[in-house]
């Protein structure tokens, strides 16, 4: 091209900007690269470390009822706000006497019971006790609070789609005009109804999100360990579950999707990676994980980070336990969720 014809282009390039229009062929490879660019990078967080001394601190900074949530939010370093660009991660810390006072917003939640006892949330006046290891669904626009009656402090983590919800434009909020939202029904009566692989007879065929709130820890835990004696081992997850919907069998929330898996001893995975941003905690055990070109060396109640389509792999120095949630829900019912495993040594 000659200088004058470079000259015009600049000049065309300029005066379409300020009309606030852009040629595709300038931002083509940007708008559309051959794979997926993720915008955040791996991220680590000790529990005892960093994670469990700050939420201590705070709690002795500020009533659960002055911040409505004593809540401590997780930022990738690469990101303003959030664990993942779509996802946040949080852990919450309630005492003795506490209600964190309820309310109701668009944004799905869960809850992953990391430490203590004696807490309970409540879902639109249905309360479910928490134990460490339960995951505790909160629908989009349900009422729910929590709240301690007993000794010593209790501390869980919250997963929530704000980024995304946001992102869409869609968020709403809503306090509740007392603390506690009226008992509606009995505690854990979603859990009679619909988790004992028995439904009413008169049940929906589906629903966006799960009628159960509570998976207790104790169950899920069982199942890992009945499939362990069976050896189906995946190369990349050694026994992954997902938490689901049991109307349909779909995801617990319509927008986090929710897992529970077990490594073995000795257990190297094969590299993998997919097009979800997933957040991990370790509920059991020890091991490392590589992510990219970073690696952790992780312990129980830690939590990582792994970004979409990034390579990352497992060793266990003792069988570990993760939980993890990510955006695949989504990423499913958009026919965007792909998958690819690596080669290299596997086994346990």
């Amino acid at each position: 091209m000659t200088a004058e014809g470079s000259d015009r282009r600049a000049a065309y390039y300029a005066r379409v900007a300020q009309k606030h229009m852009t040629p595709l062929w300038t931002i083509m490879s940007e708008a559309v690269p051959d794979e997926p660019r993720p915008r955040f990078a791996p991220a680590f967080w000790d529990y005892d470390a960093d994670i469990r001394p700050s939420l201590i601190e705070a709690a002795d900074l500020i009533s659960a009822e002055e911040a409505q949530r004593r809540v401590l939010v997780l930022n990738s370093p690469s990101l303003p706000r959030g664990a993942t660009h779509t996802l946040f991660c949080a852990l919450q810390l309630i005492k003795q006497g506490e209600v964190a006072p309820a309310h109701r917003h668009t944004q799905s939640a869960l809850r992953f019971v990391v430490e203590g006892s004696g807490a309970y949330t409540a879902v639109n006046g249905e309360k479910t006790a928490m134990s460490p290891g339960d995951f505790i669904v909160t629908p989009a626009w349900c009422w729910h609070d929590h709240g301690k009656e007993s000794d010593g402090m209790m501390i869980w983590l919250d997963g929530l789609d704000i980024p995304f919800v946001n992102h869409l434009g869609a968020t709403f909020g809503e306090d509740y005009e007392a603390p506690r939202y009226p008992e509606q029904r009995q505690p854990d009566d979603s859990a009679a109804r619909f988790g004992a692989g028995l439904l009413p007879v008169d049940a929906p065929k589906s629903s966006l999100h799960s009628p159960v709130f509570s998976y207790p820890y104790a169950r899920a835990r069982e199942a890992l360990e009945k499939l362990r004696r069976g050896g189906d081992w995946d190369s990349a997850h050694g026994i992954k579950l997902k938490y689901a919907n049991p109307l349909n069998g779909d995801y617990a929330l319509p927008t986090i999707a929710s897992f529970l898996q077990l490594l073995p001893q000795g257990f190297r995975s094969l590299p993998y990676r997919s097009t979800e941003g997933a957040v991990f905690v370790v509920a059991e055990g020890s091991g490392r994980v590589k992510i990219g070109d970073q690696l952790f060396s992780f312990k129980k109640n830690d939590i990582f980070v792994a970004p979409n389509w990034t390579w990352y792999s497992f060793e266990t120095s003792e069988d570990a336990v993760l939980f993890s949630y990510s955006d695949r829900a989504v990423l499913e019912k958009v026919g965007l969720w792909r998958e690819q495993r690596g080669n290299g040594p596997a086994g346990h």
